[in-house]
C-alpha cells in the first residue's frame, strides 16, 4: 500500500484542525469546524477550498486542437483561447473513464483538469491515444509507389502533439460563493489581471500573478455557486491561501471541506466520478449526450456511446422527511420491485429535505413519478424532479 499524499496545504489544514479522510489516495480536509456551517458559508458568503489533489495535463503541439478532438468526446478545437469547456474522457466501450475540464491557453497550448482518483488512467488512456491518434502527415502523406516501403518513423508520422503530468508541480485552490468576486478582489498580492475581475466570464480564465509568480483564474467551480479556481506554482500555495483567507473575513468567508463540497454539489445536480459516472455508464444515461460530439469524424468511444434501449438513466429525487437515502440503497416500486439504485444522497442543508440522484428504469423516470427509496428496510416515498435540486439566483 503507498504511503497517503498530502497537499502542500497540509501545514494550514492541521492548524485550522481540519478532520482528514482518504479520497483517491490524497489525505484531504473532510471539516473544519461543521458541515452545515461550511454549506452554508458557501450558499451566503464565500467558503476557500484545498482541490490540490486534482490532476493536470499539459497539451501543447501544432495538432493539440486535433488530438483533443479525438482523445475527448467534445470539440475542443473550436473553443476560442481564453475560455474553459466541460468534457468527457470515453473508453472504447463508450464509458466514461473521467470527467475534466478543459482550457485553452494558446492555439496549440491546452489545460486539461482530471479527478484526483482518475490520474493514473487518464494519463495512461492520453499516452495510449497519442500512439493511435491519426496524425495530419500521416492523412496528408504521398501515396507509395509499387513496391515502395514507408519507414518505420514515416510511418508513425510527427503526431504534433505532447501530454505531460504536470499535476505535482501546481496547487489548486477555490473560493466559491457569491461574495467570492469581492473576496479575491481584495485579496493583496493578486495583480497583473489580464480582465478585469467584473468582466471575468464563467467558464473563462485570465492571467494574473500572485506576488509576482504566475497564476491563472478559472470562473469554474463545482458548487452551483459563482466562484473561482485559483492555478498557482504549489511553493505560493501556502502565501495564496493566508491572503484570500485574510480578505475574506470581513466577508463571512471560512475553509470548507469535501463533506461542505458534496453536499453542494449534489444540491447543484453536479455528477462525482465513481458515483454517477463510471466505466460502466454511457453519457447519455448520465444526461451527458450533449458533451458528446458524434458528428466528429473520429474520436475513441464514437461507436459504442448508445446506450441499450433499457439502460437505466439518472434522475432527482426529492422526498419529505428527514431521513435521507445514500449512495447504494435501492429505489423500488409501492409493491418492493426494485428499479433503480441511489448514486448520492443527503438531506439537503439549503432545501431542507432529502434529495439524491439515482439510476432508474427508464418506465420510472420521468418527472414527477412517484418512487420510494427502501431506508435500512423502510420504504420512504419519494418524487422524480428535475436537476438541479437548486440553481443559484444570478
Amino acid at each position: 500500500m503507498s504511503d497517503p499524499r498530502y497537499t502542500p496545504l497540509r501545514d494550514r489544514h492541521e492548524s485550522l484542525g481540519a478532520s482528514f479522510t482518504d479520497f483517491g489516495g490524497w489525505q484531504m480536509p473532510v471539516r473544519y469546524t461543521s458541515d452545515l456551517a461550511e454549506h452554508h458559508a458557501v450558499r451566503r458568503a464565500a467558503g476557500i477550498f484545498d482541490i490540490s489533489h486534482m490532476a493536470e495535463f499539459l497539451v501543447t503541439g501544432q495538432s493539440a486542437a486535433e488530438f483533443l478532438d479525438y482523445a475527448l468526446a467534445g470539440r475542443l478545437s473550436g473553443m476560442a483561447v481564453g475560455k474553459a469547456k466541460y468534457s468527457l474522457m470515453l473508453s472504447e466501450s463508450g464509458g466514461i473513464v473521467d470527467d475534466v475540464i478543459v482550457y485553452r491557453l494558446a492555439d496549440d497550448r491546452y489545460l486539461v483538469i482530471a479527478n484526483a482518483g482518475n490520474r493514473g488512467f487518464v494519463d495512461s488512456a492520453f499516452a495510449s491515444r497519442v500512439r493511435s491518434f491519426p496524425s495530419l502527415i500521416e492523412r496528408q502523406a504521398p501515396p507509395l509507389a509499387p513496391g515502395e516501403e514507408r519507414s518505420f518513423a514515416g510511418f508513425l508520422g510527427d503526431r504534433g502533439v505532447d501530454v505531460e503530468d504536470v499535476s505535482d508541480d501546481f496547487a489548486l485552490i477555490a473560493v466559491q460563493g457569491p461574495s467570492a468576486e469581492a473576496v479575491l478582489s481584495s485579496t493583496e498580492g493578486i495583480t497583473e489581471l489580464s480582465t478585469p475581475w467584473t468582466e471575468q466570464r464563467y467558464y473563462a480564465w485570465a492571467d494574473a500573478a500572485f506576488l509576482g509568480h504566475p497564476l491563472m483564474i478559472a470562473r469554474t467551480g463545482y458548487t452551483g455557486e459563482d466562484g473561482f479556481e485559483l492555478l498557482v506554482r504549489a511553493d505560493d500555495a501556502p502565501a495564496l491561501w493566508d491572503a484570500v483567507v485574510a480578505a475574506g473575513e470581513p466577508h463571512g468567508l471560512i475553509p470548507a471541506g469535501l463533506a461542505a463540497r458534496d453536499t453542494l454539489r449534489l444540491e447543484a445536480g453536479m455528477p462525482l466520478y465513481g458515483h454517477e459516472l463510471t466505466l460502466d455508464t454511457k453519457p447519455a444515461q448520465a444526461g451527458l449526450g450533449r458533451v458528446v460530439v458524434a458528428a466528429k469524424e473520429s474520436f475513441v468511444g464514437k461507436d459504442a456511446v448508445d446506450p441499450a434501449s433499457d439502460a437505466r438513466v439518472l434522475v432527482g429525487l426529492a422526498a419529505e422527511g428527514k431521513r435521507a437515502g445514500r449512495a447504494g440503497y435501492a429505489v423500488v416500486t409501492a409493491d418492493g420491485a426494485t428499479i433503480g439504485e441511489i448514486t448520492s444522497g443527503a438531506l439537503s442543508p439549503t432545501l431542507g429535505h432529502p434529495i439524491a440522484m439515482a439510476y432508474v428504469d427508464p418506465a420510472s423516470a420521468a418527472e414527477g413519478s412517484a418512487v420510494f427509496l427502501d431506508v435500512r428496510g423502510t420504504r420512504i416515498p419519494a418524487t422524480v424532479t428535475a436537476l438541479p435540486f437548486y440553481r443559484r439566483t444570478k
